[in-house]
């Protein structure tokens, strides 16, 4: 049985593989330190004033941990925030209103 990093670092690779048609509208970044941690993902926008930038955090939901899909996905959310993952953002110049 693989491990929770070997499944994580599957859907990392198979999400960049999805997104990799954007690359005319963002910058793509994948795993590189901002803030207090390193995200999965980041989507930065070549023109902030048509495209929103967003961050993607990857979280395996472990039922024996959390109940509920949604709670795995508030740690995500929880995760971005704590470790201030748009700070590179923002000290580019990109709202926070504009990061998703």
């Amino acid at each position: 049985m693989k491990t929770s990093k070997e499944r994580g670092g599957f859907y990392h690779g198979f999400v960049l593989g999805l997104i990799v048609d954007l690359q005319g509208r963002y910058v793509i970044s994948s795993n590189r330190e901002s803030g207090f941690g390193r995200y999965d993902v980041m989507l930065e926008p070549k023109d902030p004033n048509v495209d929103d930038a967003i961050i993607l955090e990857f979280k395996i939901h472990d039922p024996e941990d959390e109940q509920m899909l949604k709670e795995t996905v508030q740690s995500a959310l929880d995760q971005i925030e704590k470790k201030q993952y748009a700070s590179q953002l923002t000290a580019r110049g990109i709202d926070t209103s504009c990061i998703l």
